[in-house]
């Protein structure tokens, strides 16, 4: 029965990982901090705290740091306007504020937001070890937070080599993260239960994301003017 629940639960981290706050923050964090690897830490520090709640220590944390959660995609979102405002300007990444930290802003999010998936799987840490559920379910919010951190990363490099479709894409992404860091914060702060929506609307940001990146990179190659390359870590 073990390897089913854990199955079940490396499913439900990759649901996990499409969840809009989950896109919002890493695509949001990739514009201020363009790294390859912000996706993974990202899943990793949600992963932390995902576990520590698995196996029944995380409770104090997350009880201390969840009014952190709203606030922490308010900065973020502030942060992309001040962005998208100053678009010709360079990332930040010499100052790296504490919003642009992704393994610390993975934790924040999971104590801030409990979605129905991430309970699903607290639930099945009854029924199997629950440190290698946890390790299961982060491994799956591994593979989609890694792929969206990477493929962030690619968009705002070929952005920055001075693609026009990759200039507008970068742009476009900019306007949604905004959007959907204030929505899903707003919403959290009014108690207005979105659990019900999490999935399609999750889903249908990812789609639309995706398909924004790959139209960002159908410029010419001499479209493009110089390179500038991304962090690796």
């Amino acid at each position: 029965m073990t390897s089913p629940i854990l199955l079940l639960g490396l499913t439900l981290g990759m649901r996990h990982g499409t969840d809009p706050d989950h896109l919002a923050a890493i695509d949001g964090l990739t514009r201020i901090r363009p790294r390859k690897m912000n996706g993974v830490y990202f899943a990793l520090g949600h992963g932390i705290v995902v576990i520590l709640l698995s196996v029944g220590i995380g409770e104090l944390l997350a009880a201390r740091l969840s009014f952190l959660g709203p606030w922490t995609l308010i900065s973020i979102g502030a942060f992309n306007v001040w962005r998208l405002l100053r678009a010709h300007s360079h990332p930040l990444d010499a100052q790296r504020p504490i919003v642009a930290q992704p393994l610390l802003l993975g934790m924040l999010l999971a104590a801030g937001f409990e979605t129905s998936s991430q309970l699903s799987a607290l639930i099945l840490a009854g029924q199997t070890n629950p440190w290698i559920l946890g390790a299961a379910f982060s491994g799956g919010m591994v593979l989609v937070d890694g792929l969206d951190g990477f493929l962030a990363a690619n968009t705002q490099r070929l952005a920055r080599s001075g693609g026009r479709n990759a200039r507008l894409a970068s742009m476009t992404l900019g306007v949604l993260v905004v959007l959907f860091s204030f929505g899903l914060a707003g919403s959290e702060l009014a108690g207005v239960e979105l659990n019900r929506i999490a999935l399609p609307l999750g889903l249908a940001l990812f789609a639309a994301v995706l398909g924004i990146r790959v139209w960002a990179r159908s410029d010419r190659p001499t479209d493009y003017v110089r390179p500038l390359a991304i962090e690796e870590g």
